[in-house]
């Protein structure tokens, strides 16, 4: 199981990162990592700084949609030096692939990491099939069929 990922804009965001902004505010990243562990994928979202009631994960129709936001912290009077922390709401959407039980998805914030856990559906899980011998018959049933003697 892979994960699909389709960004319309992430050719526009590196033409862009080579170019100077010219005064225009880039939009805010949310970097991650997706791996797949037993029976489930485990997203893991950079969102450092940000405060865990702004957090909104939803899912609505095989995406995955992640939003924050991050503040600047400034007091009145407060002279700015030098301003990279990138502030502001952050979206990413994610297309979740077939076989990936949306309903239970399961969500923590620690230490500036959103983890997103999304099982793989029962039924789209790997499963060993039973191999019967040439000498047994299967009938439709569970059970091998029954044999008459003549």
């Amino acid at each position: 199981m892979t994960l699909l990922r389709f960004d319309p804009f992430r050719e526009l965001d590196r033409w862009s990162a080579a170019r100077p902004t010219q005064g225009y505010a880039r939009a805010p990243r949310m970097p991650f990592d997706a791996v797949r562990r037993e029976h489930e994928l485990v997203l893991q979202f950079d969102l450092p700084g940000v405060d865990p009631g702004t957090i909104d994960v939803t899912v609505d129709k095989g995406t995955l949609t992640v939003a924050a936001e991050r503040t600047n912290v400034r007091q009145d009077g407060d002279e700015v030096v030098v301003s990279e922390r990138p502030t502001g709401r952050f979206v990413r959407q994610l297309r979740l692939r077939e076989g990936l039980d949306a309903d239970a998805v399961r969500a923590d914030y620690d230490a500036g990491v959103l983890t997103v856990v999304v099982p793989v559906a029962e039924a789209a899980r790997p499963r060993r099939v039973q191999v019967g011998s040439g000498t047994e018959s299967v009938s439709a049933s569970d059970g091998p069929a029954e044999s008459s003697a003549a």
